[in-house]
């Protein structure tokens, strides 16, 4: 799966999610994206996944008739993510296009 760390997703995390490829937005270039043109940006890149901390994307954004899934973390702290990346990685692996799921 393709997945793509928003600017706010620390870099280290993406080790934690063998078997999938993960591209920072950093790396992409896309840092200055707002949160409706990253996303369009990520779906016509090919990406599968946005994996986010930002708890209030459903909110700011129409995510009807998305290709690419979503999922919104609790939190971007790395003790966090640390113990919930067995999480991440289940719910990755189950993810469909245009799912949307918050841990």
């Amino acid at each position: 799966m393709k997945v793509r760390f928003d600017v706010n997703m620390p870099r280290p995390r993406r080790r934690e999610l063998p078997g999938h490829e993960v591209v920072t937005a950093q790396k992409m270039g896309w840092g200055e994206l707002e949160n409706g043109d990253l996303i369009d940006a990520a779906e016509k890149a090919g990406f599968d996944v946005l994996v986010t901390a930002d708890r209030n994307l459903r909110y700011q954004q129409n995510l009807l008739g998305r290709r690419l899934g979503i999922v919104v973390l609790p939190s971007n702290k790395l003790r966090v993510l640390r113990t919930i990346a067995p999480d991440i990685r289940h719910t990755l692996d189950a993810l469909r296009p245009g799912d949307y799921v918050e841990l």
